[in-house]
C-alpha cells in the first residue's frame, strides 16, 4: 500500500492526516488491503498463503467492527454504509 493512499484514507476518516488509531481508519485501510487482495485472487487462484492473510485481515476487520458496534452503533452504521461493507 502506498504512503499517498494511507495518507488519504486516514485523512478522510480520521480527525486528521496523523489519525491512523482510530477505528474507522483502521477498518477503511483493512477493507481497501482486503479489496486489493481479492482483487489479486482473482487472477491467482491458486495463491493459498495470500488467501490466509485475506482470511486474517477479514478476521481482524470483523473484531474491529465489533468492537464499535459495542463502543458507538451510530459510527458503526455510518462505517458500513459508506465501505458497502454487508453484515
Amino acid at each position: 500500500m502506498k504512503k499517498e493512499t494511507v495518507a488519504e484514507i486516514t485523512a478522510k476518516y480520521g480527525a486528521n492526516q496523523a489519525d491512523t488509531g482510530k477505528s474507522e481508519v483502521q477498518i477503511a485501510l483493512l477493507t481497501y488491503r482486503i479489496n486489493e487482495l481479492t482483487d489479486h485472487l482473482r487472477v491467482h487462484s491458486k495463491d493459498h498463503h495470500s488467501r490466509r492473510g485475506l482470511m486474517m485481515l477479514v478476521g481482524k476487520r470483523r473484531r474491529l467492527l465489533d468492537y464499535l458496534i459495542k463502543k458507538d452503533i451510530l459510527r458503526y452504521r455510518a462505517i458500513i454504509k459508506e465501505l458497502n461493507i454487508r453484515k
